[in-house]
């Protein structure tokens, strides 16, 4: 049960709070740390939010980086043999959070226990659970109609949710949204109509960019996000007909979406800062590797792109 993992790690983080710079808080009964708004975070905090995220149905580390190719000595890499649940099912930010002026992408599993979201009603994604636990990427703390409204959508007791928040833009919250490189190459190919639940084990790494300054939130969901669709590598091992990933294999990588080849807080301002409006097929790794073990056969499609790294890390 993914919700009751997660919800254990992030007990934990509360437990250990001091070590890894992160606040715990009450808000209307539910347990909610603050890993990079009033604090600086860690960088073992990032990895925890990562995982937590997944369900801890994976392994997500630090690697170190061509600093020359990918602009960053660090990366962060990811491997899970759980990919659809792991990945669709807890790390896709699916979950609008909104209530009066407060707004946050919701990640994790208790977005399988809410169980609105198209995606997971078509690929049979849910949960029951009685705790639940998820991020969400905020610069602030959620306030307790927010905890409500969470309680009320997913029919859990507030006291039985936990959650951690983090700002894209900090330490602990770029490493947790570098850590979807995974989920970027299944979600783009679930939109590209091929059987995502024939992935049985993946692999991932991004460069880990630097944090943007804590004002700056456009600068910290543009560099996130091209560490992933201009330095992120993905492999996949797949056991379906092989026909089936020569249908698409070619359109998975970022490079094919028309708006590629720009910083994403480029794209993202031209576009009114409205995420709607950006081609949705950006959103994918840079490399994509697709191993058949059906039929022995390996597709590998998309390059690295070290100027925009450059561009984006260093402007």
């Amino acid at each position: 049960m993914l919700n009751l993992a997660s919800y254990r790690l992030l007990e934990s983080m509360s437990d250990h709070a001091p070590s890894l710079h992160v606040l715990p808080h009450r808000i209307a009964g539910a347990l909610v740390i603050d890993a990079g708004i009033k604090i600086a975070g860690s960088i073992q905090a990032g990895l925890l939010v990562a995982r937590v995220c997944m369900g801890d149905a994976c392994s997500v580390s630090l690697v170190a980086e061509d600093a020359n190719l990918l602009s960053s000595d660090v990366g962060v890499m990811v491997q899970t043999d759980e990919p659809l649940r792991s990945c669709l099912g807890g790390q896709y930010a699916g979950w609008p959070v909104t209530i009066d002026k407060y707004f946050a992408m919701g990640s994790g599993p208790m977005r399988m226990v809410r169980g609105r979201e198209e995606m997971l009603k078509e690929l049979a994604l849910s949960e029951h659970s009685p705790v639940i636990a998820g991020v969400l990427e905020s610069t602030e703390l959620p306030t307790p109609p927010v905890i409500d409204l969470m309680a009320t959508e997913t029919q859990v007791e507030a006291s039985q949710m936990a959650l951690v928040v983090a700002p894209s833009g900090s330490l602990a919250g770029s490493i947790q949204v570098v850590a979807r490189s995974i989920e970027t190459a299944l979600h783009k190919l679930h939109a590209l109509h091929f059987d995502v639940r024939t992935v049985f084990a993946a692999s991932g790494a991004a460069p880990l960019p630097p944090p943007s300054k804590p004002s700056d939130v456009v600068g910290g969901i543009g560099r996130t996000n091209d560490a992933i669709l201009y330095g992120g590598r993905v492999t996949l091992w797949v056991d379906c007909d092989q026909s089936k990933i020569d249908e698409v294999a070619s359109s998975v990588p970022s490079g094919a979406s028309r708006d590629y080849g720009r910083p994403f807080a480029a794209i993202f301002k031209d576009y009114d800062y409205d995420f709607y409006k950006v081609d949705p097929h950006l959103f994918s790794p840079a490399v994509v590797t697709l191993i058949n073990r059906r039929s022995g056969k390996a597709r590998r499609f998309g390059e690295i792109n070290p100027k925009v790294l450059r561009q984006s890390f260093y402007s």
